[in-house]
């Protein structure tokens, strides 16, 4: 039979539970709570301010750029392919990145000294698919959508 100071291991107050526990265990509680919090990824990234100096939209979800140059970046392995990208430089801090222009053709919408509207990728600053190097891509040309450009809803403005 069980006697009267019998401890059972699923109780709540069972020992060797890890964690200070009584009525001044607050502050012990909180500090350790505030100091474990940063190993966790997501709660780094979003605080330790990187997103702003690393990050080359600066913590925005799009940025506009001017077009430098088009070029044609290799697939990776096992694909063979040349995806079309442009080389651009954004307008609020002059830092050169690659964008991916999507769909079949529409880099013919994209000449040199454009003002290009880009966006993510979709992975959070992570390449994506076969594209090495790649974590951006052309939304907008000259203030016109890209897809209404393919779709031939609308034309590109002259200048």
């Amino acid at each position: 039979p069980r006697c009267a100071f019998y401890v059972d291991s699923f109780s709540p107050h069972a020992m060797g539970s890890g964690k200070p526990r009584g009525i001044k265990a607050g502050r012990k509680l909180s500090t350790m709570r505030r100091v474990n919090r940063w190993a966790s990824k997501r709660y780094k990234k979003a605080h330790l301010g990187t997103q702003y100096k690393c990050n080359p939209f600066g913590g925005s979800s799009h940025c506009k750029g001017i077009v430098l140059e088009k070029i044609g970046i290799e697939a990776k392995q096992p694909n063979s392919a040349i995806r079309k990208c442009v080389r651009a430089q954004l307008i609020k801090n002059g830092k050169k990145i690659a964008a991916f222009v999507p769909n079949d053709g529409c880099l013919n919408f994209v000449d040199e000294n454009d003002e290009v509207l880009i966006a993510g990728f979709g992975r959070k600053g992570h390449a994506v698919g076969d594209i090495p190097g790649v974590r951006f891509k052309v939304v907008k040309v000259s203030g016109v959508s890209l897809i209404a450009l393919y779709r031939e809803k609308k034309e590109k403005p002259r200048s």
